[in-house]
């Protein structure tokens, strides 16, 4: 590794297995233990004594949020307090307090107001009956009471509610100003509270698409290989494993396409995929710190992710009701919902077969561009831009 800061990269971090300590410099430290679970941990030495704090686990904490958790002592230190004895003071904020850091910190990542004014409806509306409870005494109580109204009403608005309010207690957990678990995480604790509240919606596994760009901005800010896995598959409509076999002879960035062979494919007809700007973005920096054939490979090179990976992302999100391949379901409706563009196109990009051989060969042939400017428009959507700006195909 080169010397200084920021040695290690976000890539690396997810593929490092091996027990030991892997300095990013100046003091911070990814620590792999033998039981295999990972955490952060800020090294420095006071008056002669070497002194060591843990910042969190990963993948909890990435490698964005650890150099940031490591800048913050580093000032710490510099202004000649001691990080330790700081995390350690008892904290007064409200959830009020920490819902408003959250809304400040969220509002740099919002890409159009109606994300903010959804999130501050969430934190400063219906979670107003917590405004005045200190952070690190809210407890599963308090969180029922605010979501069970909300749940019985309306569902979909009770889950969006749910995670947000995660969202504000994970952040202050990260700060020190709260211990313990988080009384709003889903899995293994609300989910057994909730889901059953849920009734038939359990059948429907594709996400209503004008929730989707506020799922997208959540799923980028994961940034994992297994999150950019899901996010490529849900902005090329492509089946789950059609992007795990997905290898780099198959990707011409130049010409923003993805030609999947035959082989690869259910139809057995060969099937190529206008990409993007997003995914040749997401492309291009996969492909800095390629190591394998695979675009998307597993801990072992030779082999891409498992069939469960996307599948996991969604059920650590909260999302877990609905399934990766219901995606296809999302773009199919928001086609027909919201554009202009043709069925025909709307099927070809999702390769499902249309007319005789005849039929088939000339649309494959033809329809290209088109496909080309419904995916962008798809990408487009997907990054929350309204669809008023939307470039529509008629004809």
């Amino acid at each position: 590794m080169g010397r200084g800061r920021h040695k290690l990269k976000p890539l690396q971090v997810e593929r490092l297995k091996k027990p030991g300590r892997y300095g990013d410099g100046h003091g911070l430290y990814l620590v792999i233990r033998r039981s295999g679970s990972r955490a952060w941990s800020y090294v420095w030495i006071r008056q002669g004594v070497r002194r060591e704090m843990g910042l969190g686990g990963f993948p909890s904490i990435d490698l964005k949020r650890a150099r940031e958790k490591a800048d913050f002592v580093r000032s710490q230190i510099a202004d000649g307090l001691d990080p330790m004895s700081e995390r350690d003071k008892d904290i007064t904020l409200k959830f009020s307090e920490v819902a408003e850091l959250v809304l400040e910190k969220k509002r740099k990542t919002w890409t159009n107001a109606k994300h903010g004014a959804q999130w501050e409806r969430a934190l400063r509306v219906l979670c107003k009956p917590l405004h005045s409870v200190l952070v690190n005494e809210i407890d599963t109580p308090h969180v029922l009471r605010i979501l069970n109204p909300v749940w019985e009403k309306t569902p979909e608005t009770g889950r969006r509610l749910r995670s947000r309010l995660a969202h504000v207690l994970d952040y202050a957990t990260t700060q020190g100003w709260r211990t313990g678990e988080n009384p709003a995480r889903w899995k293994g604790h609300l989910e057994h509270v909730l889901e059953s509240k849920l009734g038939e919606r359990k059948n429907f596994a594709a996400m209503p698409y004008v929730d989707l760009p506020e799922f997208i901005d959540a799923l980028r800010a994961k940034n994992t290989i297994p999150s950019i896995a899901l996010e490529f598959t849900i902005l090329t409509a492509a089946r789950t494993g059609e992007t795990l076999g997905a290898k780099w002879e198959e990707i011409d960035l130049e010409n923003a396409l993805w030609s999947i062979p035959a082989s690869r494919m259910k139809m057995k007809v060969d099937h190529d995929v206008p990409l993007s700007p997003r995914v040749v973005e997401i492309l291009r920096e996969l492909n800095k710190d390629k190591f394998s054939n695979y675009v998307f490979p597993g801990q072992r090179p030779i082999k891409p992710i498992s069939n469960m990976t996307m599948t996991m992302v969604l059920r650590r999100m909260g999302f877990g009701h609905f399934t990766v391949h219901g995606f296809r379901s999302t773009f199919r409706t928001w086609c027909g919902d919201q554009t202009n563009f043709p069925r025909e196109i709307a099927e070809q990009a999702l390769s499902h077969r249309i007319g005789n051989a005849v039929e088939q060969a000339y649309s494959r042939g033809k329809a290209l561009e088109k496909r080309r400017r419904l995916m962008n428009s798809w990408g487009d959507f997907c990054a929350g831009i309204n669809s008023s700006q939307i470039v529509r195909l008629h004809g």
